[in-house]
This record gives structure tokens, sequence and C-alpha cells, in this order.
């Protein structure tokens, strides 16, 4: 009689397995198969393939039922995703809706999530800067963190290696708080940016700059598009939908299917991860418990390489559920820190003015970027009475006035001739919060889920750190705004809960000392070294920087050192 444990173990195992095919779980799942490892990769939500599973990519605004907002129903059933500026009537199929993975929110948290193929690389906003020293070396000069196990020139060859890829559109600007990177033409900054930019250098004597956001965007041809599949950016700035020109990167039209080609990867869907398996006796980790979101059966996978690309909560609500012998309160968890040192980026305040010169002059098509003026305070040294600094978006655009008087011909020549009002200006924070050990997730003791997992318990706040820096945003730019000449300047703090950021980092993360991190510096848990953790989780602060881009540069060396690491034996 043949052994079926055995027959189903073997049908089961992997080289590898990647939890998530997200931004960067489809990293591991390129960078596997295309080394030659059996890989599988392990996705919760729905399937959604590259432009077949697109359904609003290419209609028209007359097309949209309710002239793309969601409805006040929809609304009322969804009050945490529809509060995400991207929760639109042509994009809110790619969110994951309120009933369907409850949490509990011991401070308020809209917890953003994307269950599906790709996860939130459908939906993100596409900006793409390094990370510096100024950033890696922050914790360690300014004792609000444990000391990153990486520098700059660990990461430098990862950032070119990834951004060769993706397709970054960037300018190249020298500065040392945001370094320069393998970049395509940029789309430039308007007349009103580029001014902005001028007033700027002039008044702070170069200190403070106003650059071109880097986005992923393609804008030249290059070998490498084409074998993906992807073509130039149309400029047609309905990213949330999904592109299916391959326009902008997303792990369905980019790295997925890169990994499908080579024969090498397995993506299951609707595979909820309960837990990664541990063997006492091997010690290590040898597979992982997967619920089958529909049929809600269990099955095990086996590998002897684990990556968890879940998305930052998710990672921390996998590993603290993974409790064993060895690990009762979680896989790795020796120091009891797991779930712990939670931050995220600060987006509570814009402020918005307009602008009488340069009427002249306005804009033309749909650029999917804008400007950005890289963290200028505390730099080089502590000048404020607050921890880090702020990033900003900066954006400018001209009033268009619509008569819509008259009737038939006069109506029509009306509407087809608008006139342009002052320019609109407008930038919104990006701050960086303080990690702390009472920024925490943990698992409920008593609540569950519909697949039996413990519900995720959220406590995570603003401090005043925060309101400091929020003060000191307002007061700067108001500055600044004065000084380029504009009027009517209005800031706003929406005093919104945190999480619509959706930069959510930590609970897992990277540092020198098993005593004081989860993971090395090559992303291994310290007491399990053959599991991995290369999403937001990993991260040792959130310093200012759109994260996206460090994620996959960070997944791409840690591959490469897992490969390596399994050669050895």
């Amino acid at each position: 009689m043949p052994n079926f444990n055995i027959d189903n173990r073997n049908k089961n195992s992997f080289d590898a397995i990647v939890i998530g095919s997200g931004i960067s779980g489809s990293w591991a799942a390129k960078e596997f198969a295309e080394k030659g490892l059996k890989t599988l990769v392990l996705e919760r939500g729905k399937e959604v393939k590259h432009i077949k599973d697109y359904p609003t990519t290419n209609l028209m605004p007359w097309e949209l039922k309710h002239g793309g907002l969601v409805t006040q129903k929809v609304k009322d059933e969804n009050p945490i995703a529809a509060r995400c500026y991207n929760f639109l009537e042509d994009s809110q199929h790619f969110f994951t809706k309120d009933k369907e993975q409850p949490y509990i929110q011991e401070k308020p948290f809209d917890w953003i999530r994307s269950y599906q193929s790709g996860g939130k690389s459908l939906l993100w906003a596409r900006q793409t800067q390094r990370i510096s020293d100024l950033d890696f070396e922050g914790p360690l000069r300014d004792h609000f963190a444990v000391d990153w196990p990486i520098r700059y020139k660990d990461l430098a060859p990862w950032y070119s290696y990834v951004e060769k890829f993706v397709g970054i559109s960037g300018e190249y600007d020298g500065l040392d708080v945001v370094p320069d990177g393998e970049f395509l033409k940029s789309m430039g900054l308007n007349s009103t940016e580029q001014h902005f930019k001028n007033v700027v250098a002039q008044k702070y004597n170069n200190q403070r700059h106003v650059i071109y956001a880097r986005c992923a965007h393609i804008t030249e041809n290059k070998d490498i598009f084409a074998q993906q599949g992807r073509v130039l950016c149309q400029t047609r700035d309905l990213c949330r939908r999904g592109c299916p020109f391959g326009g902008y990167f997303s792990s369905n039209s980019s790295t997925l299917p890169w990994a499908q080609k080579t024969g090498n990867m397995s993506l299951i869907n609707n595979a909820v991860v309960h837990s990664i398996i541990y063997d006492d006796k091997l010690e290590k980790a040898t597979g992982v418990l997967v619920i089958d979101a529909i049929t809600k059966e269990t099955t095990e996978y086996y590998a002897p390489i684990i990556f968890v690309n879940a998305s930052a909560f998710n990672s921390n609500m996998i590993l603290l559920n993974s409790k064993s012998n060895r690990f009762p309160n979680g896989l790795g968890n020796d120091n009891e820190l797991l779930g712990k040192y939670i931050a995220f980026h600060n987006y509570r305040v814009n402020i918005s003015a307009e602008y009488d010169g340069l009427l002249d002059q306005t804009t033309v098509g749909r650029r999917p970027t804008s400007a950005y003026v890289p963290r200028f305070r505390n730099v080089y040294k502590q000048d404020t009475d607050f921890l880090r600094g702020y990033a900003s978006g900066f954006y400018a655009r001209r009033n268009i006035n619509m008569n819509k008087d008259g009737i038939g011909e006069s109506l029509k020549q009306n509407l087809i001739n608008p006139s342009y009002g002052n320019w609109q200006v407008g930038a919104h924070m990006m701050g960086e919060t303080i990690p702390k050990e009472e920024s925490q997730l943990s698992l409920d003791s008593s609540k569950t889920d519909q697949y039996g997992i413990p519900l995720l318990r959220i406590n995570l706040d603003y401090d005043d750190n925060d309101e400091k820096m929020i003060k000191d945003y307002i007061e700067q730019f108001t500055e600044m705004f004065d000084a380029a000449g504009f009027k009517n300047i209005k800031s706003h703090d929406s005093h919104k809960a945190p999480g619509l950021d959706i930069h959510e980092m930590g609970g897992v993360r990277m540092g020198h000392d098993p005593k004081t991190s989860l993971l090395n510096k090559y992303n291994q848990l310290h007491a399990c070294k053959n599991v991995y953790v290369t999403d937001g989780a990993c991260m040792t602060s959130t310093c200012t920087q759109n994260p996206s881009l460090t994620y996959m540069a960070l997944t791409a060396r840690a591959c490469d050192h897992a490969i390596k690491e399994s050669k050895k034996g």
C-alpha cells in the first residue's frame, strides 16, 4: 500500500515558498524562478491577470454609471476602504471590502488592503526615491530606534538592479538625501513648479530643493521592457484601473508573468496562510499551512526557503500565529518584540494656494507624477524640537473655467473653448513617525476570523513628535509659498487616523542584535535562518521616502543571499 502522506508531501514540495504576490513577493517569485528554483507563490486573494482582469481600464467617462464616484450604499458598507483617495467607481474592485477581513482597532487605524494577484501594486502611487545613508544612520545618530544593519552601499547595486527592470522616470539631481538612480527621461516640471523650484533654491541658499518626483513609469523604449511586454506610459493617468500597456510597473504586468514564463513558478490564489510550520527537531521552518479561502480546506506546502511578503501587518500576523514548542509566542520571537515598533508616514496635512503669475502658460496632458520636496529638516544636524523630518509632494495646475451657458451650438462652443483661471498649487506632507514599543500589533485571545485565525489588534497613534512636525510643516511651507508669490494660502489638518498613507512598516525589524531585532542584515529571522521577511514589516525606521522601491531592492538582495546559502547546503 502506498504511503499517501509521503506522496502528498512530495507533490506539495518546492524549492522556495513566497507568501504574497504584491510588489515584494512578486520580486521574490521572479528572482527564484529565474534562477531555476521551483517556486510556489501563495496569494490569499482572487486571481487578477494582466489586461484580462482590468474591467474598467478602457471605459470612457460616460460609461461609468455613477460618474466615477462610489454610491453612498457602498461607502456605508465600507467606511474604512471608502476613506482611501483611490477608492472610486473604476477601481473599487481592487480593494478588499471591510467585511471580508475584520480587525480590531485599539486606536483608530484605517487599514487599506488589496487581496488579489499583484496586491496593492495595481493601486500604488508609483513614487520611487532611494533611501540614503542619512536615513540608514538616522536611528544610531538620533537614538530613536535600533541601528540599521545595512548602509546605502549595501543596497545601492540592488536599487540599480531593480530600477533597470522596473523603469524609473527621473532626473539626476545630485542630492545625498535622495541618491540618484538608473533613470529614464523625465516628464518634466511645469512652469509654475519650476518657478517654485527656483524661488526655494534662491531663498534657502540651495539648502532646500524642489525636484521632479521620480516615478515607476516607462518613458523610453528599452529591450528589457519589450521582453516584459510593456510599452511607453500613455500619460492617461488612469493607473488605478490597471494599465493595459504596462506603462507603469505592477506585479501583474511585469514580475509575475516574468516568473511564470520560466515554467518554475506556481501561483495559488485564494490561499490564506494560517502559519509557518516549524520543526523542533530540525530546528528550521519546513513549510506553510494554508486554508483555501473558498472551501476552508487546509493544505500543507513544504520548502527549505520561505519568504514572507504578505504586506507589513499580514506578515506580522502570520509570524505571530506561527507557534510551536520552540516558539510559543510566534516564529522567531525570542525577544518578545515581534509586532512591536510599528510606524507609518504622517499624511495628515496639506496646504493650498493660488498663483496669478505665468498666466500665458498652462499644462498639456495628464502627467502621472508631480514635483517633490525632499526632507530638509534635521538632515545634517538637529535643528528643530522634533526628531527626524518630512518630505512633501508639490503640484501646480491651471484652473479651467467651463462656461455652460447657451443651448445647442452656442453651448457646444462654450464647452470646447474653456477659459483658464489662476494656477492652483498644493503640497502634502509625508512625515516620518518614530517606532515605539507601545506601537504594536497583537493577536486577539478569543476572536477569530472566518478562517479560524485570531483577529489582528492594532494599537498605533500619533504622538507629540508628530504634532510638532505638523506645526513646523505648516510654518515652513507657508513661508515658502509666500516667498513664491502664492496667494490665499490655506493649510488643512485632516486629523485623519493613521493608515491612509498605506505605508505601514515595522514589527519584524532588521538589526544587528537578536536581543533588539528580529531580522539580520540579509532579512533572515535571527532565530530561524531559512525564513526571510522583505516587505514593509522588515523596516527598522520609515524614513520619509515612498518605501516600495526599497522593498523591491531588499527582496532582490535577500533572494540572492538565500540562493547562495542554499547552494552551500
